[in-house]
This record gives structure tokens, sequence and C-alpha cells, in this order.
């Protein structure tokens, strides 16, 4: 598994907008078949801030990832809405094992 994680800071008038931006793109991510997770995170104490937290199943699916219609959708949508570029940690995953991720 190959794991992502990326911080995306929302101005305050666009986070609703962004909100139902990202779950469509969520949606659709879950269906690829490179995608074992594709979670959207919003942070209790500053709601502007968003963790999105996806799970691929092999390094080379995030790149297929962003070659899809929804992806790029997305990416346009929001590119204003955003105070600052995205920022992203990458992990490996240690448990469960990866046929715990489904």
């Amino acid at each position: 598994m190959f794991i992502v994680h990326v911080q995306v800071h929302v101005k305050h008038d666009c986070v609703e907008t962004f909100r139902e931006a990202t779950l469509e793109n969520a949606r659709n991510s879950v269906q690829e078949p490179g995608i074992a997770r594709f979670d959207v995170l919003q942070d209790n104490d500053e709601p502007t801030h968003f963790v999105l937290a996806e799970v691929y199943r092999t390094s080379d699916d995030p790149a297929k990832h962003k070659e899809t219609a929804h992806y790029q959708k997305w990416r346009d949508a929001v590119a204003d809405m955003m105070t600052g570029p995205r920022s992203s940690a990458k992990f490996v995953n240690v448990f469960p094992d990866d046929a715990g991720w489904g």
C-alpha cells in the first residue's frame, strides 16, 4: 500500500463549496481499482483545514488517479479556493496488513 495524506487550507468563504467538490471527487475516486480508501477529513477546531487520506494499492496508482477526469475537474474547481499550495506526506502501511484495507 502507498498512503498519501494531503493537507489543504481553504478560504473561509469557500469551505462548503470545497467540501462538496471534494466529496464528489472522493466518491468517484473510490471506484478506481487502484484506490483502497479515499477519506476526506475536516478539522474540528479549524474548519478551513482538510486532510485527504488516500490509500493506493501501488506507488503507481497516484499518477493514474491524476489522469482521471474527476480528479482533473476537482483540481481545477478548487484551485482558487485554497489559501496556498496543498502539501502531502507519504507513508507505507504498518497495520493493518495490506489485506485489511479491502
